[in-house]
Order: C-alpha cells, then sequence, then structure tokens
C-alpha cells in the first residue's frame, strides 16, 4: 500500500493506494489561506494539524473498510508549488510562508528575468529569496534552507533536504539535460546578491534535486509521530521526492509523456504541455519548467479560478437557507452546474472578473472580483452561472492562446482534473468550449494530486530496471482506465468567444478597480 498526501490550497489529502493505484481509503481536512498585512499566507502549525486530521481520517476509513491499520511501503509528498518557505539551521521558519499566490515580486522577477534570460514568474522561490535580500529583510542572513511547502512537509518528516524536480523547477531554474538547477544562472544569481555579504550561496541553501524513481528518504521516529500521534505508525517507510501539484496532476493525468498536456483547475488553473522541443522564444507569461522526470513542460499559469465562483455558490446556498432548505455541498453544485447549461451561450450578456489576486498573464498585481451586467444583459440563474464559470478559465485562454499564436503548438485533447471537474460533464464540456479542444476526464481526476503522489511512491519501488515513468503509469496504471472525453460544441466555442470579447474591454473595469482600492 501506498500513500499520498497533498497539501491544496483549500484542503489537505491523504490517499492510500494499492499496486495499479486502486483506491484503498482516502482522507481530508480542508483550510484555507489568509492575506496577513498584505501577504497571501497559510499558518503551518494548521499544516500539521491539516496533515495529521487528513492521515487520522484516513486510518479510520480504512478501518471501518478493510479492519487493521495500514500497512505503509512508501509515502509521497505534494504541495502547492512556488512561493517561499525559508528555514532557519534548525529547521525553524525564519519568516511566514509565502505562497504562490503573492505577486509583489514584479521588480525582482523582471531583474532576474533579464539577467538570466529565462522566464522568471513573479511566484517562484528564487523572486521572493531576492526581494527579501533587496529588501534586507533581517532574517536573510540566517537562512539555512529554502524550500518549497511540499519540500517543508517532507524535512520535517524524514530530515532530508530534498525536492522532486518539477517542484524545483519552481523554485530555480534547471537545466533539462543534467536533471539539476541551471549551473550557469547559479552563478548569476551568486553575482547579483554579491554586493549584499551573505554568508551563503544559493545552491548551499536550495534543496537536492531527485527525479521521479529516486529514493527521497524514511520516515523517521519523530516524523512518524509527527504524523501519526497514535503511535501505530512505525519509522523507516520509504519516501518518494517530494513533488508539486503541477507534477503530481500530470501523473494523475497521465499527461507526462511529450505532446500531452493538462488542465488542472481549482483555486488556481494551470495547464501543462509537455513539449517535444524548447520554446522558439521567451514568453513572459509562460512558465517553463519539468515533469517529475524531467522532461519541459510549458505551464500557462493563473492564480485565480473558482474561488469567487465558490463564493457565490455558498451566498446562493445561504439564499436557500432562508427558507429553511439545507441542500447537500455536492448537490448544490451539482444544480447550479447543471444550470449553467441552460444559459445562452454567451452568458447572456454579463460578465465577470474572479480576481481576488494579482494575475500576471494579463498584468495585475492585485485583484478585485466583480460582477456587471449592461441594460440589454439577460440575468437569470443559468446565465451568472455560465458567466461564473467562464470568468474561472477566461485567463487561461488568454494564456493559451498565447502559445498557439506564439509557437503554432496545437492541442489534440486535453486532459482535466481538480475541483472544477468534480461536477460530471459541465466544468468539462464548458472548458471544451472554452478551449476549443476536446478535454477528457478520468475515473481518477476526483483524486487530484494526493493520488498522483502515491503513485510516485509506488513507482519508487515497483518499477522494473529501466522502466520509464511514462511506460510504467501507461502499462501498469491507466492500462485499463476508463474515461469521459467530450468535443467541443460549435455553439459553445463561438458563445464564449462572445464573452471574452467583453471579458477583455472589462479588464478596463477591473484595473480601475483595483486602483480605487475599495
Amino acid at each position: 500500500m501506498f500513500l499520498g498526501i497533498e497539501l491544496g490550497s483549500t484542503r489537505i489529502k491523504a490517499v492510500l493506494i494499492d499496486e495499479v493505484g486502486g483506491v484503498l481509503a482516502a482522507g481530508e481536512f480542508d483550510w484555507e489561506n489568509r492575506l496577513v498585512d498584505g501577504v497571501w499566507t497559510y499558518d503551518l502549525e494548521d499544516a500539521w494539524i491539516g496533515v495529521r486530521a487528513a492521515f487520522g481520517d484516513l486510518v479510520r476509513n480504512f478501518k471501518a473498510r478493510h479492519g487493521g491499520f495500514p500497512q505503509i511501503k512508501a509515502i509521497g509528498i505534494s504541495a502547492m508549488m512556488h512561493g517561499y518557505l525559508a528555514l532557519d539551521i534548525n529547521g525553524e521558519p525564519l519568516a511566514e510562508f509565502r505562497t504562490w499566490r503573492n505577486t509583489f515580486t514584479e521588480t525582482e522577477a523582471a531583474r532576474l528575468t533579464d539577467v538570466f534570460d529565462f522566464n522568471i514568474p513573479q511566484r517562484w522561490s528564487v523572486a521572493h529569496l531576492y526581494r527579501a535580500v533587496r529588501l534586507e529583510e533581517k532574517h536573510v542572513g540566517r537562512v539555512d534552507f529554502l524550500t518549497t511547502l511540499a519540500g517543508y512537509v517532507h524535512y520535517k518528516l524524514t530530515g532530508e533536504r530534498v525536492l522532486g524536480i518539477g517542484d524545483a523547477s519552481g523554485m530555480f531554474p534547471v537545466d533539462f539535460e543534467n536533471k539539476d538547477y541551471n549551473a550557469k544562472m547559479l552563478g548569476l544569481f551568486d553575482d547579483l546578491l554579491s554586493e549584499y555579504k551573505l554568508p551563503w550561496r544559493v545552491l548551499e541553501v536550495l534543496p537536492r534535486v531527485l527525479t521521479a524513481g529516486q529514493g527521497g528518504g524514511f520516515l523517521t521516529e519523530e516524523g512518524a509521530r509527527l504524523l501519526d500521534p497514535s503511535g501505530l505508525l512505525a519509522a523507516g517507510v520509504a519516501f518518494c521526492p517530494p513533488e508539486g501539484d503541477a507534477g503530481t496532476g500530470m501523473v494523475a493525468t497521465n499527461s507526462v509523456a511529450a505532446g500531452t498536456g493538462n488542465v488542472s483547475a481549482g483555486t488556481s488553473v494551470f495547464a501543462m504541455l509537455v513539449l517535444e522541443k524548447d520554446l522558439g522564444r521567451l514568453y513572459p507569461e509562460i512558465d517553463v519548467v519539468v515533469t517529475p522526470a524531467g522532461r519541459p513542460v510549458a505551464m500557462v499559469h493563473c492564480n485565480n479560478c473558482t474561488s469567487d465562483l465558490d463564493a457565490w455558490v455558498e451566498v446562493f446556498g445561504q439564499t436557500l437557507g432562508l427558507f429553511g432548505a439545507r441542500p447537500d455541498k455536492g448537490e448544490l453544485y451539482q444544480k447550479l452546474y447543471e444550470a449553467a447549461l441552460k444559459g445562452d451561450a454567451d452568458g447572456g450578456g454579463l460578465v465577470a472578473c474572479n480576481y481576488l489576486s494579482g494575475e500576471h498573464i494579463t498584468g495585475f498585481a492585485r485583484g478585485r472580483p466583480i460582477f456587471a451586467r449592461g441594460p440589454q444583459s439577460i440575468m437569470n440563474i443559468e446565465n451568472v452561472m455560465r458567466t461564473l464559470i467562464f470568468s474561472a478559465v477566461a485567463t487561461l485562454r488568454i494564456g493559451l492562446d498565447i502559445l498557439r499564436d506564439g509557437e503554432g503548438i496545437k492541442f489534440e485533447k486535453l486532459f482535466g482534473h481538480g475541483g472544477f471537474f468534480k461536477t460530471k460533464f459541465v466544468g468539462q464540456k464548458l472548458l471544451a468550449g472554452t478551449l476549443d479542444v476536446p478535454v477528457a476526464v478520468m475515473e481518477s481526476a476526483g483524486e487530484g494530486g494526493a493520488w498522483g503522489i502515491g503513485i510516485l511512491a509506488g513507482f519508487m519501488l515497483e518499477k522494473k530496471d529501466g522502466e520509464t515513468l511514462e511506460n510504467f503509469l501507461e502499462n501498469k496504471i491507466f492500462a485499463h482506465a476508463s474515461l469521459e472525453e467530450v468535443v467541443p460544441h460549435k455553439e459553445d466555442v463561438l458563445g464564449f468567444e462572445e464573452f471574452l470579447q467583453r471579458y477583455k474591454l472589462f479588464l478596463e473595469v477591473e484595473q480601475k478597480a483595483v486602483e480605487v482600492d475599495f
């Protein structure tokens, strides 16, 4: 049995699987980021409360189904990529955990992009590190280890300062051939920081890079108690390299081979397109990262997806509560999403911008969600829901158009996973129309990255000599997987195009709202 744990944006999930990916038990814990003094963050104590709660929930569910305590052969940790998590020599945080959602590193990201001649997005760890150094934050001289959330949890459980290459590629650029940090850029960064007389060089504080299939250490006694205070979980369990949510999403959708792609949609939304060759030039809107096995990937990442949509669903649920109705949350989403299918193709002339935080693809350092209508708009629940769903994925479409127009990249099919696809068919159908490309969803899509990192833990122990991750997934995990594919309907495609024109014009209103800062 293999255990995968993922710390997502709104939920910490634990999934226990067998050798072919079958789910034996699962557990979860809800949590939420907070905006504190202008910084999007999570309390790390909440992370440990959540990890223990999710694992405890899984153990209870396993016992109810199968009896006894699960005998775990290997564990994998996944979490949100990027951000800034700096630790001192004792492994204690030196500053608040700064998540991927923070977009205040515009100056630093632009400078590094120019120096490296390689796009460095604002949420990447190296941009946050450079900002902390430039602002001469008191703690920077004491940084002993800089990592991601997945790397931090893995480190506390195993004592190992390592990171899977997919997650590492969102901290600092990697060399696709050598499967390690780019040596030239490491030198350029150290030169850039030389005037600050720091006691460390950047390679000394970054985690060691590992690829899928390599060993990531073993559960320590201290780590076992962190994860399972009951004392039933024994030390010594093997760990695979910790990975980011983008990498585990690729695994969970069997999208790690060249020419494949997926869309992960939840609090944020991103498309991962595994490249046949490097991009022809630098695009400020496009990340270049890698799969857990080290293949280059074009990543279109949008900070905002379902947060605004979820808030509206909550309001609609509260409205029903005024009449004494208490609908199941899943049923509420199901009914509201299905209503969107009955709306006008373009959303009835309504428009919304879902930017709760900044959005680099369209040039926003901050966000303000807005919903608007014109005098001729048709305001009903069907069009409201369709507009909210369109808004959740509109910026993704803008980013993908950059690759289509600039590189001529064509997408034969994209695999979807994440909360956006929990309601069967609806998100899938509307995204197919939004992107004008078939969208496929597998049975495992709802399990997400926790399932994906569990698969990577299994790959570490179960792979044959010389077997690639691509072959392992294709031949063992997905050999008999069923999927549902939805092709774009012309009416949906044309309807979204009309909405998109309104949306692009409406971004001027969004900009004014940000400037007013209400």
